[in-house]
């Protein structure tokens, strides 16, 4: 009971989100995106963040560039998301029309995530797939083949808390257009990342002690052929584009101008209690 309840309450809340208002609004700024960049006054994409799904402002600065795009390649590949719902790639799915795969290691939130996009899923496209599994280096590669997905896909969003850096390295058999990953803005403007561990679980040894700078990861994005284009407003979930698209209409950007919100300071604070601990870092050709 107390598990249908969760369910019920679940579209209670997030109904509002799922209208077919919220999609024409979403329509509309897809065509203001697209008539911005036709007359050559493309608003930048830090200015159209909105949140429908997402965590904070990521939904918008994503349909911003698959607005770009012309959303050709409308599949998602998504892990660390619980069941979806408050996910990254919902908001491309309900009003949209992308379908993909979600991968979560918590089994109640996939059948959450399941029943949910299976009853108030987009009728124009089949629901996603779910597969619930611990996410390492090692297995990813099997796990969005073993999800139906391969090769050219629109959207990847990673958010494991842990060993997203080591994760998106090892992906070789899907290639994103538009990549989203957090980043660890505690580690400031250092480029270090904490050793692969594939037996790690949040919070670990430490709460802060995980994951990869925002300089390191930009050095890995760049050796697997993207570059940085936005995050959200925090500075932490990093937005990365294939380097060879909209390279007219989207600039690259720093990673310092990322890290510009006040609580950054307060985040690179906390470093000081891990600074000695191990880290590594990477160099590529």
């Amino acid at each position: 009971m107390k598990h249908y309840l969760k369910k019920y309450l679940k579209y209670y809340k997030v109904r509002e989100r799922l209208s077919k208002n919220k999609r024409a609004e979403q329509q509309s700024f897809v065509q203001r995106i697209q008539k911005e960049a036709a007359e050559d006054q493309l608003s930048p994409i830090s200015k159209n963040g909105f949140k429908n799904f997402s965590q904070f402002e990521e939904d918008g600065v994503v349909l911003y560039l698959f607005a770009l795009l012309g959303s050709k390649n409308k599949t998602f590949v998504e892990f660390g998301a619980d069941d979806g719902i408050n996910s990254n790639a919902a908001n491309l799915h309900f009003h949209h029309d992308f379908t993909g795969l979600f991968i979560d290691g918590n089994r109640q939130a996939i059948e959450r995530g399941e029943y949910f996009y299976k009853k108030h899923g987009n009728p124009n496209v089949n629901a996603p797939t779910f597969l619930e599994a611990m996410i390492t280096a090692e297995n990813i590669n099997e796990l969005i083949t073993k999800g139906g997905l391969k090769g050219d896909i629109g959207f990847l969003s990673i958010d494991i808390d842990g060993n997203d850096y080591w994760v998106w390295k090892a992906i070789d058999c899907v290639k994103p257009e538009v990549v989203i990953i957090e980043t660890h803005n505690e580690f400031g403007l250092h480029d270090i990342i904490v050793p692969y561990d594939p037996e790690y679980f949040y919070p670990g040894k430490h709460p802060d002690y995980h994951g990869a700078s925002p300089i390191a990861m930009t050095k890995l994005a760049k050796s697997k052929g993207y570059r940085l284009v936005g995050s959200n407003e925090l500075g932490f979930n990093f937005i990365y584009l294939r380097e060879n698209l909209l390279t007219e209409k989207v600039p690259t950007v720093s990673v310092e101008s990322l890290l510009q919100h006040p609580s950054n300071a307060e985040a690179q604070a906390r470093f000081e209690a891990i600074k000695d601990w191990e880290y590594v870092t990477e160099e590529f050709e």
